[in-house]
């Protein structure tokens, strides 16, 4: 039941009742509900400082979820970049090694692959966020470029294994002349008298004295070429083997290979004579690899021991005369 209100009239000296109009209750009404709204509003404001909505505390636990799973990936990552980087080394220092070929360099390693604008869509989101994805998203792009040339490297490296026997075969490994007893070396490599000219030259092979007619046999499979412009050399044989090796055969009496012939290791290529630029019947023998000369006593490991090869070393340092 509501309460009815009266007031003093002094006019009349009586108690009146309050008679309230429509607009006055209308304001009144007005009134308390924008009051109620102010208060809700600040009462709202305060919570909201304060305490999350259930939406936000949603999308907070998914932020939160989010940020927990990038980091797992980012841990996962590395783990596996730790492990590509174990695949590299083994890579360059020990299949190479033993192919004979060199590792792949590191720019071709290390280059980059995009730039910022490729993540240009994380740009707007808050730094956190951002640095987190576009970090992650970096070290898996630099990942698959890294696997995609390791893989590339074990395709050569498949590629060199199937051509592993016939680089082994060949690769010059035996004495271009018969020399069970190691006495057959008359001249090693490096700095000797010339025959001719009595001056100290560097003599680019080694020399084998043997009698005129004595088989020479190729060091290791090949295609001969027989040059025509031999400068001394006499009658030359070249035995080209490919993987970047060249041999040499000079002074012979006789060929028996012809041009673009293709030999094996131990096959008759010429007769030992004393043509050219020679003041006795030998062999005047050539290792050549990339382009430069190298010594071949390195090369005889196929038909040498241990000690027949520390014994080949010792002849061959003593520097004399070389025969031509």
């Amino acid at each position: 039941m509501a309460r009815i209100k009266y007031y003093y009239d002094t006019e009349t000296c009586r108690y009146e009742r309050v008679v309230t109009s429509k607009s006055d209750f209308f304001i009144n009404i007005t009134g308390f509900l924008l009051a109620s709204a102010v208060f809700a509003g600040i009462v709202f404001s305060v919570y909201m400082k304060f305490f999350d909505s259930p939406k936000e505390l949603i999308l907070r636990k998914e932020n939160e979820e989010l940020k927990l799973n990038y980091e797992s990936i980012n841990n996962q990552v590395t783990e596996i970049n730790s492990v590509l980087n174990s695949l590299k080394d083994r890579d360059d220092n020990i299949y190479r090694v033993i192919f004979e070929t060199q590792p792949i360099p590191a720019s071709v390693r290390n280059a980059g692959s995009g730039g910022v604008d490729k993540y240009k869509e994380f740009l707007n989101l808050e730094f956190d966020k951002n640095k987190l994805i576009t970090n992650t998203l970096e070290n898996i792009d630099e990942l698959k470029k890294q696997i995609y040339i390791q893989s590339k490297s074990y395709d050569e490296l498949t590629a060199l294994a199937h051509k592993k026997e016939e680089m082994l075969s060949s690769i010059p490994a035996i004495q271009p002349v018969s020399n069970k007893t190691l006495k057959s070396l008359a001249s090693g490599f490096g700095m000797r008298i010339h025959p001719i000219y009595k001056v100290r030259k560097f003599h680019t092979g080694i020399d084998f004295a043997a009698v005129r007619g004595t088989p020479v046999y190729a060091t290791g499979d090949g295609v001969v070429h027989i040059p025509n412009n031999n400068d001394g050399y006499g009658n030359l044989i070249e035995v080209h083997h490919g993987f970047g090796f060249v041999t040499r055969y000079a002074h012979l009496d006789k060929f028996k290979a012809r041009h673009g012939q293709r030999v094996r290791r131990g096959e008759i290529v010429g007769y030992v004579g004393s043509t050219g630029t020679a003041t006795s019947p030998h062999l005047h023998y050539e290792v050549i690899r990339n382009g430069q000369y190298v010594n071949p006593i390195h090369y005889f490991f196929n038909d040498l021991s241990p000690r027949e090869y520390e014994e080949m070393l010792k002849l061959a340092s003593v520097e004399n005369q070389s025969l031509g």
